[in-house]
């Protein structure tokens, strides 16, 4: 069974390690590939405490994944600073105009507090969708690359927002990156996409992106659409925020990259033994004595094939 977009950075794995033919115990040190089936299902979790520090120290045994109700075998956990691949989704609508530099900002803040080996490019977007950074600069990791990327486009006209994130998850599946991140910056209003939400929802479904959204606009903005960048960060165990100044999207890109740097990954093979194409739902729980931890990632995926 091959799960849509799920398993990308796995796939890498198993070829290299094509000859092995049992993982490590969970006690033993692993090395870094792994042999693995194509059928895992590969989630990246953060979890906090009580008073929102990342609970850093967990182990495998501290960790139950259930789908659909039913607790699967975890056979792949890691927690490491692995190189992530970001797409930096940026609207340029008319109402972007007076919150750029600020964004530019944000994402200078992110590239400093980011893995050195991190892959990034930039999709700007108003009522059209393309690529910020130069055709033969597929993917940076350089401040003023990225700034350049942004800063080249003004603010003006429509937003195409669901269509600039199926450009963006397109993009993310060449990076080499082990994991897929995409950070949109908008005020969640679409008036000019060809494609619709739930056209949207199932791309980002299918994928093995998290989403964050940040949500800039004004509280009378009559085009601000917070439910829709709730949903697509909710949909890919991604955190959407919402500042109330400005400068504050500085701090949050700063926030997400210490986030995206302290994820747990945990991989399961489904022991569902017959189920129709379609999503299936997932949770994750973590426990530690004497600790109460909130776990977040993705909360759904979806198999397009059935298990034969």
């Amino acid at each position: 069974m091959r799960y849509l977009s799920l398993l990308p950075i796995f796939i890498a794995f198993a070829l290299s390690v094509a000859a092995q033919s049992t993982l490590p115990s969970a006690d033993q040190p692993q090395p870094y590939q792994i042999s693995v089936s194509l059928n895992l299902v590969a989630l990246q979790a953060t979890v906090r405490d009580r008073k929102g520090g990342f609970a850093a120290d967990l182990t495998q045994q501290d960790f139950q994944v259930f789908e659909d109700g039913i607790r699967q075998d975890i056979r792949l956990f890691r927690h490491e600073d692995v190189p992530v691949t970001v797409g930096l989704v940026v609207d340029h609508s008319g109402s972007m105009g007076k919150k750029l530099p600020q964004v530019i900002a944000a994402a200078q803040t992110f590239v400093q507090s980011s893995n050195p080996a991190d892959q990034m490019f930039v999709v700007n977007f108003n009522e059209k969708v393309s690529l910020g950074l130069p055709a033969s600069v597929p993917f940076s990791n350089r401040a003023d690359e990225l700034e350049a990327a942004i800063g080249q486009q003004s603010a003006a006209g429509e937003t195409a927002l669901y269509d600039a994130i199926s450009l963006a998850l397109s993009r993310l599946k060449s990076g080499a990156g082990e994991k897929k991140v995409l950070i949109v910056i908008s005020d969640g209003g679409d008036n000019a996409s060809l494609l619709n939400l739930p056209g949207v929802l199932k791309l980002a479904g299918e994928s093995n992106a998290v989403v964050y959204t940040i949500g800039i606009f004004e509280k009378d903005d009559p085009d601000k659409n917070p439910g829709v960048l709730r949903r697509l960060a909710n949909a890919t165990g991604g955190e959407a925020f919402f500042p109330e100044e400005f400068p504050e999207v500085v701090a949050i890109c700063k926030l997400i990259a210490s986030d995206i740097r302290h994820q747990y990954t945990i991989g399961y093979v489904s022991g569902n033994a017959a189920r129709p194409a379609g999503y299936r739902t997932v949770r994750v729980v973590a426990r530690s004595t004497g600790r109460n931890l909130d776990v977040r990632t993705r909360t759904t995926y979806f198999a397009d094939e059935q298990i034969k």
